[in-house]
């Protein structure tokens, strides 16, 4: 049930942080979607892509990886990079942002196939939606759009995770293709993780402190 609940509750505390913060993009949310992305990018390499190339053919394996990063470089095409952090609070605009919802759907619904078989992944999941919530929220909150559309979004945004964990625990279709999805997914994450973690903050305390995240992040994927 954790598996299905915890992205919904990862949405919901990101929408708190974005009313606490004010609705303003803080160090304490940067520093969150880091941890995160180290976070998220550790139990893939750790869990998730050895049980790949167990599977799969390597080559195959590596194919449907690269698919993964071009899949979600096209999707942050759509998206301006909302996935890793980037903002677009500056654009606003009367007509609700349909291109932007449904790459943030498809990204979303596609995280959703490797809690399948990797519980630990739910928690990589769980505190890379929270800092991507808060931003998403903020920017919603900036735009023009009405409440109504503004609710719409979150609550559609947040069950497109569970709805991919859903279907790859009870479709015959899914389960077969489970490593190939996984593959694809696991090259989404190295394209959101690295980007995230190369990217560089304003000033050197800031990027001290998200070196030290990113190394917390690393080893407690490592230990859990």
């Amino acid at each position: 049930m954790n598996s299905y609940l915890l992205p919904v509750i990862a949405i919901f505390i990101g929408v708190i942080i974005a009313f606490i913060t004010k609705k303003q993009k803080t160090i304490g949310t940067k520093l969150l979607l880091s941890f995160s992305g180290a976070f998220l990018l550790a139990l893939a390499l750790f869990d998730l892509l050895p049980e790949v190339y167990h599977h799969l053919d390597p080559k195959e394996t590596g194919l449907f990886i690269m698919l993964g990063v071009l899949l979600q470089i096209i999707l942050e095409f759509f998206s301006k990079g909302v996935e890793h952090g980037h903002d677009n609070t500056h654009e606003k605009d009367e007509k609700f942002p349909w291109v932007l919802f449904i790459s943030l759907c498809i990204h979303s619904f596609l995280e959703g196939f490797p809690i399948h078989e990797h519980n630990d992944m739910v928690y990589g999941i769980l505190i890379h939606k929270i800092p991507i919530a808060a931003l998403i929220t903020t920017f919603l909150f900036q735009s023009n759009y009405s409440k109504a559309k503004i609710i719409g979004f979150l609550v559609v945004f947040a069950v497109m995770t569970p709805l991919g964990t859903y279907i790859s625990n009870n479709t015959i279709l899914a389960t077969e293709y489970t490593d190939i999805v996984n593959a694809i997914v696991i090259g989404i994450f190295l394209h959101i993780a690295t980007t995230i973690l190369f990217e560089t903050g304003e000033g050197h305390k800031f990027n001290l402190s998200k070196l030290v995240v990113i190394c917390l992040g690393v080893s407690i994927a490592h230990f859990i």
